[in-house]
């Protein structure tokens, strides 16, 4: 008898169905979530998944479902492309797909390959990620979605790689994402262990056990005699239901788990040896008995992973290579070797059948089209499967089309591309030492070695120590000289241009000025415009850096406009980047804004929206918005920057996000910083915007300690001895000055003129070291732009405020300073200003400049500034205050009375309350004799009483924020 196990409802699973439900749920609410099915081989974790997708597709959810296979470790994305290939018909998919080229590669049909810059390998891999996120999010906004990847054991580097990202990346997106994976083959050192571990400590991934169920039902009741017992082991298990088969269908299953767990039928066919009408009622009878499964056109794949495992591992050795080698005369078939992934099948059939010829250009095949992909791991793999291969080769160079030099150069960038950085430098330190050796070198060699030579050097530069970047001048100048200037080309100009970006580190500006104008002059003559435009970017970063920013934003657009026609992408970007920063630091916030949000939108299409300078000009853009004061779009942008962050990068843009976040008092401060904070000590993080926000949302909160230690901090990573402090310390020494000044005010209006002296003191220091950054002696030509110059006149502004001259004259340099295009700069040196205006008994005037703070903050929703403009307006009495609810014995008092009482409550003196108050003492008590006798109290102490009875509540500390 055949037992149907699946055509009905799920047996016993109600627990771990549920949860997954409860995922669909939270999706469907605009909740992203993951869920990781585990459990060992043959619990049923397919057939939980498969009850979950179907329910969501009656739920209306578009659903994405792939599996890796045994071969999967060597084809990138080979789940994600059988997902986008079983759904591709749809209309929504279909269209998403056609404005993303990265994506249509992996389909049968291909593409014409992404649009990288060749030169500046690495990008493809960040549109291929790019792109997955923009259509899932492209999908979610008129859908739900659940995207299914079974078999994670399997899966490629660059899946588990885009599994992790897309975990970290969805958030409000309503997407569901679902992956299985096996715990028994999870040993110490399985790649997959160490990315489950990861995604379990992010928000919203759960972990679902399936357990063992049907398996062993469907093959109880298989047998025809009742008194049948189970087999001992799980494999023996699923072989006896096989062994019930007849012989041809028996043949169709072993050609089948040779082809791999989905079969194409023309292929076992052909493996099979069987005439149609054989083979056709073989494949009707092991489908009938559920031990092969249906696939849409394509053919017919096991019902479980196991069983094919089962089949393949009773194979006799001359039988699995037999059948292995004619997988690989079949896949050696041109037109098959078109569909992605079947170059990479195609070299381990060939393995495994002993074609090392085969296998060789296979594998090489593979790694150009993993390169295509955007899958350097892969490519790494198989471009070092066929090094290894070489020397049983007869005539390699022949067959690869290339020089074995080559060949390792292309290991060794994908190696690099992949993140592997350190192997990259190992395989083109053996491969540069390999060249130097010869005696003769023909042009092609002298050629290649130039190549090795740069990409060592630029490796080496990105690697952050002093050691490895001493070793990439001296390589990278070696090249020069050892690359013939004649005939010119664009291997000689790429080698200029690389040393050039070396001598960077050591801030010899001359030397690197010329080395890029040599750059510049050969990459004009060998015509290679993406070399030209690099330089023009390396030229125009110099004459920023050196205080002649017109001239910079000149060459800068020369260089964005030149990569843009060239289609070079990593350099427009890093044009966008330096062009944007540049007129920024100019105050030209308009042009900035515009340049960054061109190159968002360009980073964005092309899935370069996380490459190094597309997250550049995503935080540019947001910088711009943040300073011109259109805060809802600069939220907007922010809220996009990741939040659970589990990398460097993503920890530095998060940081970003804190400018706004801190400003509007948002809840997600203390989460974003909650994730940021482990990487506050973590080698190549630079912590000092994280740690510099941070105190300034403690000073918001009135905790002037926790203030002091944060800014201590953010100055620390600014110092460079023997120099000195970079201007960027101009920033949180202001910060550290205004916490100081409210601390010195707070002592001297309590009598401590030690503890005055010694914050006056403190501030001195902040103050000169504020100085010392604006005057950048690392830099003498440095000009410091316009928010550096308003952050210096804060700074001076803060110090004459801790020192007891509060003078107006102070805050209204840092208004100049600010100029108009820095709203909520300005905003904030209003409430000072009219804080100073008051003191001086100038309150039409500090009336006017709280008025203009007041109608900022509330547009922009700046909550903590406008919280400090109320307090002012009790304690000054200008302007109109937020209501309080106060009780109806109260009701005598009049409302600076009531400000009396509140600071009485809150254990004021009178020589407190004057400060506080901006009067004088003697009108203190006679505001707290006044009070006491309305209120019929005998003292003070019975007068807070009463204040606390009532709901008179004393107002916190009020912080001087920033």
């Amino acid at each position: 008898m055949v037992l149907r196990v699946s055509a009905g409802r799920i047996v016993g699973r109600d627990d771990e169905l549920g949860r997954l439900l409860r995922l669909l749920d939270d999706a469907e609410a605009g909740r992203s979530v993951v869920a990781l099915v585990s459990g060992d081989a043959g619990v049923g974790k397919s057939r939980l998944v498969a009850e979950a997708t179907r329910l969501a597709a009656g739920r209306g959810f578009t659903v994405l479902s792939g599996q890796c296979a045994e071969l999967g470790d060597s084809v990138p994305y080979l789940p994600l492309a059988d997902a986008l290939r079983s759904a591709a018909q749809a209309g929504a998919v279909r269209d998403a797909l056609s404005s993303r080229p990265a994506l249509s590669m992996l389909l049968p049909e291909g593409g014409g390959g992404l649009t990288i810059d060749s030169d500046r390998s690495g990008l493809a891999r960040q549109q291929m990620f790019g792109g997955v996120l923009g259509l899932l999010t492209e999908l979610a906004a008129a859908g739900p979605v659940l995207l299914v990847l079974e078999d994670l054991h399997w899966a490629d580097t660059s899946t588990r790689d885009l599994v992790t990202f897309l975990s970290r990346m969805l958030h409000r997106e309503r997407v569901a994402m679902i992956g299985t994976y096996r715990t028994d083959d999870l040993h110490r050192r399985h790649p997959l262990r160490p990315v489950v571990a990861e995604l379990l400590r992010l928000p919203g991934v759960i972990a679902v056990n399936a357990y063992y169920a049907e398996e062993l039902l469907a093959a109880s009741l298989s047998g025809d005699r009742q008194e049948q017992s189970l087999p001992a082991g799980l494999a023996a298990l699923l072989l006896s239901r096989v062994e019930q088969l007849s012989d041809a269908a028996q043949q169709v299953l072993r050609a089948a788990a040779v082809a791999g767990r989905k079969a194409d039928d023309e292929l076992v066919q052909a493996a099979s040896g069987l005439v149609s009408t054989e083979y056709e009622a073989a494949v009707r009878e092991a489908v009938t008995h559920q031990l092969l499964v249906p696939d849409g056109t394509e053919g017919y794949v096991f019902r479980h992973a196991l069983l094919r495992e089962a089949v393949y591992g009773d194979l006799l050795p001359g039988e699995r290579t037999r059948l292995h080698a004619t997988m690989s005369a079949l896949l050696s078939d041109e037109h098959r070797l078109v569909t992605p992934g079947t170059a990479a099948e195609l070299a381990q059939h060939c393995l495994a059948s002993h074609d090392i010829p085969g296998a060789f250009a296979a594998s090489i095949r593979a790694g150009e089209e993993a390169e295509r992909l955007g899958a350097p791991a892969e490519a790494h793999r198989h471009y070092d499967q066929a090094l290894a291969l070489w020397e049983r080769v007869a005539e390699p160079e022949q067959t690869a089309g290339m020089a074995r030099g080559k060949l390792g150069l292309l290991s060794a960038t994908n190696a690099a591309d992949s993140g592997d950085v350190d192997r990259a430098v190992h395989l083109l330190r053996r491969l540069r030492q390999f060249l130097v050796a010869q005696a003769e070198k023909s042009r092609e060699d002298v050629t290649l070695a130039s190549r090795i030579g740069e990409r060592l050097a630029f490796y080496l530069w990105t690697i952050d120590d002093v050691k490895a970047t001493e070793e990439a001048v001296e390589i990278a100048q070696a090249t020069v000289d050892e690359t013939p200037a004649d005939p010119p080309t664009w291997q000689y100009a790429r080698a200029v241009a690389t040393y050039a970006n070396t001598l960077l580190v050591d801030d010899d500006f001359d030397a690197v000025r010329e080395q890029a104008e040599n750059a510049l002059a050969a990459a004009r003559a060998a015509d290679a415009p993406w070399v030209q435009a690099d330089a023009l970017v390396t030229l125009g970063f110099l004459s920023n850096r050196e205080g002649r920013n017109d001239e910079a934003i000149k060459l800068l657009t020369q260089a964005h406009k030149q990569a843009r026609g060239a289609r070079v992408l990593g350099v427009e970007l890093r044009a966008a980047y330096h062009l944007a920063r540049a007129h920024l630091e100019h105050g030209d916030l308009i042009a900035g804004g515009a340049v960054a949000h061109e190159g968002t939108k360009r980073a964005n299409e092309t899935g370069l929206g996380l490459a190094p300078y597309g997250t550049d000009v995503q935080h540019l853009h947001f910088q711009c918005h943040y300073a011109d004061g259109k805060w809802d779009h600069a939220q907007e942008i922010a809220d996009g920057f990741p939040v659970r962050v589990t990398s460097l990068p993503e920890a530095s843009l998060s940081s970003m996000a804190l400018f706004i976040d801190v400003a509007r008092g948002n809840p997600a401060v203390e989460e974003r910083y909650a994730w940021i904070e482990p990487f506050l000590s973590a080698h190549g993080f630079d912590g000092f915007i994280a740690r510099g926000l941070i105190a300034e949302h403690a000073l918001w909160q009135g905790d002037i300690e926790e203030a002091l230690t944060q800014t201590r901090a953010a100055l620390d990573v600014v110092y460079e001895p023997p120099w000195g402090f970079y201007p960027s310390a101009i920033r949180p020494a202001a910060v550290a000055m205004c916490a100081l000044a409210d601390r010195a005010v707070q002592a001297r209006a309590t009598g401590d003129e030690v503890a005055a002296a010694a914050a006056v003191t403190a501030a001195g220091e902040l103050l000169q070291i504020a100085r010392e950054g604006a005057a950048f002696p690392k830099r003498p030509r440095f000009i410091l732009g316009p928010e550096g110059r308003g952050w210096l006149a804060r700074a001076e502004a803060e110090y004459r405020r801790a020192d007891g001259d509060n003078d107006p004259q102070a805050w209204q340099a840092v208004l100049d300073a600010f100029g108009p295009g820095y709203v909520y700069e300005i905003a904030r040196t209003r409430w000072r200003l009219a804080e100073a205006l008051a003191e001086a008994g100038r309150r039409d005037e500090a009336a006017e400049q709280w008025h203009q703070a007041v109608q900022t903050a509330d547009r922009l929703a700046a909550r903590p500034l406008r919280r400090v403009l109320d307090d002012l307006a009790r304690r000054a009495r200008i302007g109109a205050a937020e209501a309080q609810g106060d009780g109806a014995v109260l009701a005598s008092l009049t409302s600076r009375e009531r400000e009396v009482l509140r600071l009485i409550a809150a254990g004021r003196s009178n020589r407190e309350i004057a400060s506080v108050l901006f009067i004088a003492p003697k009108t203190a008590s006679v505001h707290v004799s006044n009070i006491l006798g309305k209120l019929g109290a005998a003292s003070r102490t019975e007068a807070a009483a009463i204040a606390h009875r009532e709901g008179l509540l004393p107002q916190p500390a009020q912080p001087s924020g920033r």
